[in-house]
């Protein structure tokens, strides 16, 4: 049997209670209870020698001491003196270059949403945040009279980046000691359910955002997260490494006393690979992260200075002088893909429990249904929820499919709330996304088509005088279209093409609108309070008809509309104009919103005397101008608009042929029994009265019966034969097909089976005999 290795002056096996320290010159381990050595000293040795070898090469080597100082080849350990020393001599860009610094009364909602809350931000005086605080002449002594002195709390030995149990009161003691053996940190200390809680609310803005703040229910089973109040205390060149919050939360701090230095690194997709990556190698603690990155910035929040961090930042924290501190961290939507990339990381890393974020998934499935219930809310309200809360819901989804598919739903179940359905959360949340994202292609094509319509139409529609006879129309229907979408650039005769043929079923006149399209107008509500995520924007359907809508916008329906606008814009023939007349292509734009706008009817089929021509043709899709003692008088479907103006000869451009009037044609509801049927009806300005001298008969119905087509309404069978089309024929008859041989044969076979059939019956007689 193999013999146990043993160790140390006490020859005992490796025990993994007991700290142990190698020696550097034998290589043999030893219990530092056996040789004297503390293990919250051990990080200040740079060469140990055992009792043993202290003979022959000397005392151990501590933090450049007896020796002659520390041995260059081999690297500065992170959070020594000597790296503190470094750091503080080193340079690094300012952080005022990427920094927002508000107000108090400024950081609000709407703030952060303009600006993602994508980068840092400084306030430098807590007038305005709605924050509750002690006095500056707080203390950690007055720390430890709220808390308690004998409260457990978790302390950072910052030469050993290593974590250790201390009660309060010792440390308090240490900190204010003015020898001081060791550089203790306290970073996570948090007092929600303390005395001190009185004294300290966070910020206002953190208090809206928060979702354990807002989202988390009160009947839940599972414990409320309590990361919201954190007591920070450090001494004297206190560092804490790089790390990202967890969770990936955001996070506030407010120094009282003191001063604290950060050192902040961008989360883009390059740096936090590197990070994840340098969390996992093996020597991390000799690598200064801000040297593997392209830009890190250096942050001095001194005291009095409020400083928010958002998600998913990369900061080490550097103490150069003795600070109390208050912070918290929070969840929310500003930037919910962020937070579970962090969160991600977090697991491949395998942070310890104390690191991560209590109950992550299980906020998140609370989350969750608040946006489906959100969403549905907004629709029905015709409103839009805001980009940022879209695109989070979609990150949120695929994380909830992860979370529950078949192979990994056994790391997951033990999260998810028993009040939440996540199959049918699931698929109730992507049916909301889909029709978000449904609505805004919606959206976005009705503007497109007004965008590309409207300005090239009415741009330069306007008099010396600044009055306008349809040119303030045009601009209250150019409104139609959102700000900022500038599609008028048709300035190209090509880009804009002419069909001659109208439509063959239209029953409106006018523009044509789409129909039942959402619209964005501001809020009609002044008083209504916006909430985070929703944009200031009601969504409403349009029912209206297309000269409703020119209507109510200041554009006159019919032909005599936009002939005003034609007169204002000096293009109709005849009127007298000092300015230059407009562009060929905005003449080609104007014929073809025109022949859009009123297909021709039948009535002004036949064209009478002096037609007023306008751009080659333009009236074809107007209607017929007539004179009428000197006047012209514009004729369309029985509305009359006059104008003045003189006869003029046509004028049309050359290379482009007049366009023709066709025929009106009559839709599918519309026929020539339906047109007399009406024409024999006794009409008033409010009913239709039938005549009593019509049919009996429904002309109607008899029409529209004529031309339905008859189906045959026999179910689908599988078992049915498929027959040919065409009738069946008779079979032509094969004459000459019999031959001798064929009737010889048919003979013989003939004899034979009678023969069978007599031999058979004998037999049967002789069995019964």
């Amino acid at each position: 049997m193999a013999s146990v290795p043993v160790y140390c002056l006490c020859r005992l096996p490796y025990d993994v209670t007991r700290f142990m320290i190698e020696c550097d010159i034998c290589q043999d381990w030893f219990h530092g209870s056996c040789v004297g050595v503390e293990e919250d000293k051990a990080a200040e040795i740079d060469l140990y020698h055992c009792p043993n070898c202290q003979v022959t090469h000397g005392p151990s080597v501590i933090d450049g001491g007896a020796t002659g100082g520390r041995d260059p080849s081999k690297p500065v350990k992170t959070g020594s003196a000597q790296f503190v020393r470094e750091l503080r001599s080193r340079t690094f860009p300012n952080a005022d270059e990427i920094l927002l610094k508000p107000s108090g009364a400024q950081l609000t909602v709407e703030f952060l949403e303009e600006h993602s809350f994508s980068v840092p931000v400084m306030v430098l005086r807590r007038d305005g945040l709605g924050m509750t605080l002690p006095p500056s002449s707080f203390g950690v002594s007055d720390v430890e009279h709220y808390i308690g002195s004998d409260k457990q709390i978790d302390v950072i030995d910052v030469s050993r980046q290593c974590d250790l149990k201390m009660r309060l009161g010792d440390f308090v003691e240490h900190y204010n000691s003015p020898n001081r053996d060791r550089v203790l940190n306290v970073i996570s200390l948090e007092f929600s359910e303390t005395r001190l809680s009185n004294l300290v609310e966070t910020p206002k803005i953190v208090r809206k955002l928060s979702w354990v703040e807002n989202l988390w229910p009160e009947e839940s089973v599972f414990e409320r997260p309590n990361v919201q109040k954190y007591c920070l205390m450090g001494v004297k060149d206190s560092y804490t490494d790089f790390h990202i919050d967890f969770g990936g939360t955001s996070v506030w701090y407010h120094v009282l006393r003191g001063e604290k230095i950060f050192y902040l690194i961008s989360p883009t997709p390059a740096n936090l690979a590197l990070f994840e990556r340098w969390s996992s190698s093996s020597n991390q603690n000799e690598m200064f992260f801000g040297d593997q990155v392209d830009m890190c910035y250096k942050c001095s929040v001194k005291q009095g200075n409020t400083l928010f961090i958002p998600t998913g930042w990369i900061h080490a924290v550097l103490t150069p002088v003795d600070c109390l501190a208050f912070g918290g961290n929070f969840l929310h939507s500003l930037n919910i893909d962020m937070q579970l990339r962090a969160y991600e990381i977090e697991k491949r890393l395998s942070t310890a429990d104390l690191f991560k974020f209590p109950n992550f998934e299980t906020v998140c499935w609370y989350v969750g249904k608040h946006l489906l219930d959100t969403f549905r809310g907004l629709r029905e309200n015709r409103r839009h929820p805001a980009t940022y809360l879209v695109h989070g819901a979609k990150a949120l989804n695929n994380a909830f499919r992860s979370w529950t598919r078949k192979e990994a739903l056994a790391d997951h179940e033990v999260e998810i709330p028993e009040t939440i359905n996540t199959q049918a959360l699931v698929k109730d949340l992507a049916k909301e996304i889909r029709l978000v994202e449904v609505n805004e292609i919606t959206e976005s094509f009705y503007i497109l088509q007004m965008s590309m319509c409207l300005p090239a139409v009415f741009s330069g529609f306007s008099k010396k005088d600044g009055s306008s006879n349809g040119a303030g129309s045009a601009r209250n229907y150019k409104h139609l279209a959102t700000e900022g979408s500038s599609l008028s650039d048709l300035e190209s005769e090509d880009e804009l093409q002419i069909d001659e043929t109208p439509p063959p079923r239209r029953k409106t006149a006018g523009l044509s609108l789409p129909r039942k399209l959402p619209r964005a107008k501001p809020c009609s509500d002044p008083n209504r309070i916006r909430e985070p995520g929703e944009v200031d924007f009601d969504i409403e359907e349009d029912y209206t008809t297309d000269e409703e809508a020119l209507a109510a916008h200041g554009v006159k329906g019919g032909a005599g509309g936009i002939l005003d606008l034609l007169k204002a814009s000096k293009q109709v023939a005849g009127l007298d104009s000092t300015e230059a007349p407009a562009s060929p292509s905005t003449r080609d734009a104007i014929q073809g919103m025109l022949s859009m706008a009123n297909p021709p009817s039948s009535s002004s089929s036949s064209s009478s005397s002096s037609p007023l021509s306008i751009s080659g043709g333009l009236t074809e899709g107007l209607g017929v101008v007539k004179e009428k003692g000197g006047k012209a008088v514009w004729v369309t479907g029985g509305v009359k608009k006059t104008a003045n103006s003189e006869k003029k000869p046509v004028i049309q451009r050359p290379g482009k042929r007049p366009i023709k009037r066709p025929a009106r044609h009559l839709s599918d509801e519309e026929s020539p029994d339906e047109q007399e049927t009406l024409g024999t009806c006794f009409k008033d300005s409010d009913y239709v009265y039938p005549s009593l001298e019509s049919d009996e008969e429904d002309h109607t119905n008899k029409t529209k019966m004529k031309r339905k087509k008859n189906w045959d309404d026999t179910p689908w069978s599988p078992k049915a034969r498929v027959m040919p089309t065409l009738p069946k024929q008779d079979r032509p008859a094969r004459e000459g097909a019999r031959v001798a041989s064929v009737e010889t044969g048919l003979a013989a076979a003939a004899a034979k089976l009678a023969q069978q059939v007599s031999g058979g019956g004998t037999n049967k007689k002789n069995l019964v005999f």
